[in-house]
Protein backbone atom coordinates (compact mmCIF):
# COMPACT_ATOMS: atom_id res chain seq x y z
CA UNK A 1 0.00 0.00 0.00
CA UNK A 2 1.04 3.53 -1.30
CA UNK A 3 -0.71 6.32 0.44
CA UNK A 4 -0.05 9.82 1.33
CA UNK A 5 -2.47 12.02 4.07
CA UNK A 6 -2.15 15.19 3.66
CA UNK A 7 -4.04 18.47 3.84
CA UNK A 8 -4.75 20.17 0.07
CA UNK A 9 -4.76 23.73 2.00
CA UNK A 10 -1.60 23.31 4.05
CA UNK A 11 1.33 24.95 2.61
CA UNK A 12 3.94 22.85 3.83
CA UNK A 13 1.85 19.51 2.77
CA UNK A 14 2.19 21.36 -0.96
CA UNK A 15 5.48 21.55 -0.49
CA UNK A 16 6.51 18.64 0.25
CA UNK A 17 4.32 16.49 -2.17
CA UNK A 18 5.72 18.63 -5.15
CA UNK A 19 9.43 17.52 -3.88
CA UNK A 20 7.93 13.85 -3.07
CA UNK A 21 6.85 13.51 -6.77
CA UNK A 22 4.87 10.32 -5.39
CA UNK A 23 3.95 7.91 -8.52
CA UNK A 24 0.18 7.43 -9.62
CA UNK A 25 1.11 4.39 -7.61
CA UNK A 26 0.61 6.46 -4.26
CA UNK A 27 -3.07 6.94 -3.22
CA UNK A 28 -3.55 10.93 -1.86
CA UNK A 29 -5.77 11.16 0.89
CA UNK A 30 -7.10 15.41 1.53
CA UNK A 31 -7.96 14.84 5.40
CA UNK A 32 -10.46 17.54 5.42
CA UNK A 33 -12.75 15.91 2.96
CA UNK A 34 -12.06 12.36 3.92
CA UNK A 35 -11.00 12.14 7.26
CA UNK A 36 -9.18 9.23 8.33
CA UNK A 37 -11.25 6.29 9.50
CA UNK A 38 -10.98 3.91 12.45
CA UNK A 39 -9.51 1.04 10.16
CA UNK A 40 -7.13 3.17 8.69
CA UNK A 41 -5.85 4.84 12.19
CA UNK A 42 -5.99 1.56 13.50
CA UNK A 43 -3.26 0.48 10.83
CA UNK A 44 -0.97 3.81 11.40
CA UNK A 45 -1.49 2.85 14.88
CA UNK A 46 0.65 -0.83 14.38
CA UNK A 47 3.62 0.56 11.81
CA UNK A 48 3.86 3.46 14.10
CA UNK A 49 3.28 1.95 17.68
CA UNK A 50 1.79 4.95 18.80
CA UNK A 51 -1.18 7.51 18.99
CA UNK A 52 0.81 9.98 20.43
CA UNK A 53 3.29 10.14 17.46
CA UNK A 54 0.34 10.48 15.29
CA UNK A 55 -0.55 13.20 16.36
CA UNK A 56 -0.14 17.16 16.01
CA UNK A 57 0.83 19.06 19.46
CA UNK A 58 1.51 21.96 16.66
CA UNK A 59 -2.52 21.91 15.97
CA UNK A 60 -4.67 25.25 16.86
CA UNK A 61 -7.60 22.85 18.82
CA UNK A 62 -4.68 21.55 20.86
CA UNK A 63 -3.98 25.07 22.50
CA UNK A 64 -7.41 26.14 22.37
CA UNK A 65 -8.47 23.22 24.42
CA UNK A 66 -5.33 23.38 26.47
CA UNK A 67 -4.24 19.52 26.29
CA UNK A 68 -0.97 20.25 27.06
CA UNK A 69 -1.64 20.62 30.62
CA UNK A 70 -3.61 16.89 30.43
CA UNK A 71 -2.34 13.65 30.68
CA UNK A 72 -3.37 12.40 27.49
CA UNK A 73 -3.37 8.78 27.60
CA UNK A 74 -3.02 6.67 24.07
CA UNK A 75 -6.83 5.92 24.25
CA UNK A 76 -7.43 9.88 24.59
CA UNK A 77 -5.38 10.59 21.39
CA UNK A 78 -7.00 8.09 19.58
CA UNK A 79 -9.95 9.61 20.45
CA UNK A 80 -9.23 12.92 19.12
CA UNK A 81 -7.14 11.79 16.17
CA UNK A 82 -10.73 10.33 14.90
CA UNK A 83 -12.16 13.50 16.01
CA UNK A 84 -11.17 16.21 13.94
CA UNK A 85 -8.62 16.16 11.06
CA UNK A 86 -6.54 19.02 12.45
CA UNK A 87 -4.72 16.62 15.05
CA UNK A 88 -3.10 14.29 12.71
CA UNK A 89 0.13 15.22 12.33
CA UNK A 90 0.96 15.86 8.34
CA UNK A 91 2.08 14.25 5.81
CA UNK A 92 1.97 11.03 6.80
CA UNK A 93 3.38 8.70 4.14
CA UNK A 94 2.54 5.30 4.26
CA UNK A 95 4.54 2.65 2.03
CA UNK A 96 4.08 -0.58 2.47
CA UNK A 97 5.12 -1.50 6.13
CA UNK A 98 6.66 1.70 6.70
CA UNK A 99 5.21 4.69 7.78
CA UNK A 100 6.52 8.33 8.17
CA UNK A 101 4.76 10.78 10.23
CA UNK A 102 5.34 14.71 10.16
CA UNK A 103 7.40 17.14 8.26
CA UNK A 104 10.56 17.29 9.67
CA UNK A 105 13.68 18.03 7.20
CA UNK A 106 14.89 14.19 8.08
CA UNK A 107 11.64 12.44 7.78
CA UNK A 108 10.91 13.90 5.06
CA UNK A 109 14.73 12.93 3.32
CA UNK A 110 14.09 9.31 4.50
CA UNK A 111 10.51 9.53 2.56
CA UNK A 112 11.91 10.59 -0.38
CA UNK A 113 14.82 8.02 -0.16
CA UNK A 114 12.67 5.51 -0.09
CA UNK A 115 9.70 7.45 -2.78
CA UNK A 116 13.08 7.30 -5.30
CA UNK A 117 14.16 4.00 -4.70
CA UNK A 118 10.86 2.61 -6.37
Amino acid sequence: MKKIYHLSTCDTCKRILKELEPSESYTLQDLKSEPVTPDQLNELYTLSGSYEALFNKRARLYKERDLKTKNLSENDYKVLLLEHYTFLKRPVIRIDDEVFIGNSKKTIQEAKSRVLDE
